[in-house]
């Protein structure tokens, strides 16, 4: 079983900085490929950002190219997610979402998911 616990959501102003954190368990982390998703009120769930294995590839939903950083360390088995820009369209619950296969942009075939962080930006 694969344990997540998440953290760094909170309030900010718009043009302001958050870091999310994803910390996993349960096999070894490297195994693993790991993304984050957001979903708004009234919204679907949305990819926002993947990473590979060791890190070596990385993707980014087009809304966030340019301003958001996914990265992650092995040693600590941990994957963040550096939140640059904000705007208030950003706000959103934030979900850590980890695959046993290649990295996937879609919700339905995460394999499992952490608890979400709320995020909110201020305009």
């Amino acid at each position: 079983q694969v344990q997540v616990v998440e953290s760094g959501g909170g309030l900010v102003q718009a043009g302001g900085s958050l870091r999310l954190s994803c910390a996993a368990s349960g096999r070894t982390f490297s195994s693993y490929t790991m993304g984050w998703f957001r979903q708004a009120p009234g919204k679907e769930r949305e990819f926002v950002a993947a990473i590979s294995r060791y890190g070596g590839s990385t993707t980014y939903a087009d809304s966030v190219k340019g301003r958001f950083t996914i990265s992650r360390d092995n040693a600590k088995n941990t994957v963040y997610l550096q939140m640059n820009s904000l705007k208030p369209e950003d706000t959103a619950v934030y979900y850590c979402a980890i695959n046993l296969g290649g990295i996937t942009t879609i919700a339905r075939r995460v394999d499992y998911w952490g608890q979400g962080t709320q995020v909110t930006v201020s305009s």
